[in-house]
């Protein structure tokens, strides 16, 4: 592959940050620079991360990358969950982000886990 934005993974996480986006816009507005800007700086970590990593010279550093975004993506799931229960946002409201954040979490799994597998010649 030539380049990231040809990346199923990475196409998915830009659509997730795009609907945190638009999550954000329900949070009360005091939540702004608290867990609101959290959520935003998560979801956009994961496609960053991945678009780094795809850009790096090695698969090491590659998979190191897809790691970090790995754990973005477990941060934005806690920070909805949070948003969720503290009656931020409604269950209604978070239900999609955190389907896609768990289909981004998967795909990351999986690159990750061929990314360490040695390379195919």
């Amino acid at each position: 592959m030539q380049s990231h934005r040809e990346l199923d993974v990475w196409k998915v996480s830009m659509t997730l940050a795009r609907d945190v986006y638009a999550l954000a816009r329900l949070m009360p507005k005091q939540e702004e620079f608290r867990l609101t800007g959290q959520m935003l700086r998560a979801a956009v970590s994961i496609a960053a991360n991945i678009a780094e990593g795809h850009a790096r010279a090695t698969r090491k550093d590659y998979a190191h990358f897809v790691s970090i975004a790995r754990g973005s993506a477990a941060e934005l799931e806690t920070l909805v969950l949070l948003a969720r229960d503290a009656e931020l946002l409604s269950s209604a409201s978070v239900e999609a982000v955190l389907q896609t954040t768990e289909r981004v979490a998967k795909m990351l799994t999986r690159l990750h886990a061929r990314l360490k597998e040695p390379p195919q010649d």
